[in-house]
């Protein structure tokens, strides 16, 4: 990282940081996408399980993930008032952090799993390939989180094409164990969809031993003694990143439970083919919004550098920049899946009956992209500022008191059926988008008075 004074200066810097991220999160989420496509090949039955594990297991990674989130911002402004030296400590302390969570996380799954599962009115052959796929994944949640702090580690400090490169190593392992395991292919068990979970599970390891690798590597990573400089625990560094963390991961939570929990309720009011076609055009409607979620992430970085060395005015030109070139990349997007669809669904899988069902959910997605777009460009720029109370609570209002209900009602009481669950996340998203707005106003105005 570095200061830039002018426009054309900071567009360059933004977008030497972004592209590397935006393979990165696209490659994470491909991750996922493989999962879906080869398990739909597998069967419609293992398509729905795993849309329903994956319904699961979402928003409590995202949420977790969320947490370790906060390495970025304050590792950010650590760097930006020439305070290096306390950046080894403090990722240290993180790594510690994640791995509890890790642990706290096998435990309440192991015992609420099937309660939760046995709720849900599936078939028993659904119900199986969830359970797996769920099972093979635990396997894979300790260096899941543990390599979370490494890369917000590598964000940081500007070196985003080290995760990059590591993720773009470790999407053909993803896929290669899909389709030995998955399909039972060179004498490896056929395990269905539930060899999904396991194969994603053997690949973070693997994102893990690399990420570990490489901070032995580059010169400027190095320097910063991890794993070689050990610090006792410190429940004052656990405070400081739960207290910033712990709300940027709710945030993003209650954004992306909206969306398991609305597959979870189709589960028990439409049939498998729903089920399908709704994780179809979710699985690729996410692949898509990996771009403004991507903006998201730089603007972390480069406003937290900025408002670091309280260069305030700077912040909020990054942050016109990150908010503006989210809502045009998206607006183009859109068009994309407008126009391919079909193609799209038979991506997915070949029964006719979903694909059609896949590209009606496909339209309504649509309508929520530019809010979506809108509010994680925001939420990026408030985190640079630390700013990360108000917006959870945004979040939650937004995501849960109108998002979820409205969509309920509508998919429960009116002729939009399904459909009427995306209208209900649309409006969610739409008054979060203006919170977070409002809320960014209000703290630049704050951060000016108090510079006079």
């Amino acid at each position: 990282m570095y200061p830039t004074n002018t426009l054309r200066e900071k567009s360059t810097l933004f977008f030497h940081i972004l592209w590397p991220i935006l393979i990165t999160q696209i490659s994470y989420n491909l991750m996922t996408v493989i999962d879906t496509m080869m398990s739909g090949r597998a069967g419609t039955d293992d398509l729905a399980g795993v849309a329903v594990g994956s319904s699961l297991w979402m928003p409590v990674y995202t949420g977790l993930t969320g947490i370790m989130l906060a390495i970025t911002p304050i590792v950010g402004q650590l760097i930006g008032n020439n305070k290096r030296s306390d950046v080894g400590r403090t990722v240290t302390q993180g790594f510690y952090l994640a791995i509890l969570i890790s642990l706290i996380v096998l435990a309440v799954g192991f015992f609420a799993l099937q309660p939760v599962l046995g709720i849900m009115d599936l078939s028993t052959d659904v119900h199986t390939v969830a359970t797996d796929y769920l099972h093979g994944l635990a396997i894979g949640i300790i260096p899941l989180f543990a390599s979370a702090v490494l890369r917000n580690f590598f964000d940081a400090q500007g070196y985003t094409r080290v995760t990059m490169i590591i993720l773009l190593l470790a999407l053909p392992v993803n896929a290669l164990l899909n389709y030995l395991l998955i399909f039972g292919n060179f004498g490896f068990p056929e395990l269905g969809g539930a060899g999904a979970g396991y194969a994603t599970a053997i690949t973070y390891w693997f994102i893990l031993g690399v990420s570990v690798f490489l901070t032995f590597q580059v010169k400027e990573l190095r320097s910063h003694y991890l794993f070689v400089r050990w610090y006792k625990v410190s429940l004052q560094a656990w405070k400081e990143q739960l207290r910033i963390g712990v709300p940027m991961g709710l945030s993003t939570f209650f954004e992306a439970s909206i969306f398991s929990v609305v597959t979870l309720l189709m589960g028990s009011l439409f049939d498998t083919n729903v089920i399908a076609a709704h994780q179809t055009a979710l699985n690729f409607t996410t692949l898509m919004f990996m771009v403004p979620l991507s903006i998201s992430i730089g603007m972390t970085i480069v406003v937290s550098y900025e408002v670091g060395a309280r260069r305030m005015e700077h912040a909020k030109q990054y942050a016109i920049l990150g908010v503006s070139s989210a809502l045009v990349i998206i607006g183009i997007l859109s068009l994309f899946l407008f126009i391919f669809r079909e193609q799209i669904s038979y991506l997915y899988t070949s029964d006719r009956t979903v694909v059609l069902l896949a590209m009606q959910f496909m339209l309504f997605a649509i309508m929520y992209q530019f809010s979506d777009a809108a509010q994680a460009s925001l939420q990026g720029v408030l985190r640079g500022y630390k700013d990360v109370t108000v917006p959870f609570i945004i979040a939650f209002i937004s995501y849960w008191i109108v998002g979820l209900p409205s969509g309920y009602l509508l998919a429960r009481y009116t002729a939009l059926e399904p459909y009427g669950f995306w209208v209900g996340i649309t409006l969610g998203l739409t008054c979060a988008a203006i919170g977070f707005f409002l809320r960014l106003r209000f703290i630049q105005r704050k951060e000016k008075q108090a510079a006079v």
